[in-house]
């Protein structure tokens, strides 16, 4: 299985925090409202930084 880089767990333990939290935004603004869509917002956020990522699913 592909592993997750300390970068990317950082980022995504940001991003899960704001979203239990309801400050997480989606990118026209609105609240994020499903878990799986917050992941996907993480995810795409440590890829945009240079985290070491696997790749997407297609």
């Amino acid at each position: 299985m592909a592993k997750y880089s300390k970068k990317t767990q950082d980022k995504m333990e940001l991003v899960m925090h704001e979203f239990k939290h309801g400050e997480l935004k989606s990118g026209n603004g609105s609240e994020v409202k499903s878990r799986k869509q917050a992941i996907a917002i993480g995810l795409s956020e440590a890829r945009q930084t240079g985290a070491k990522v696997p790749k997407k699913n297609s």
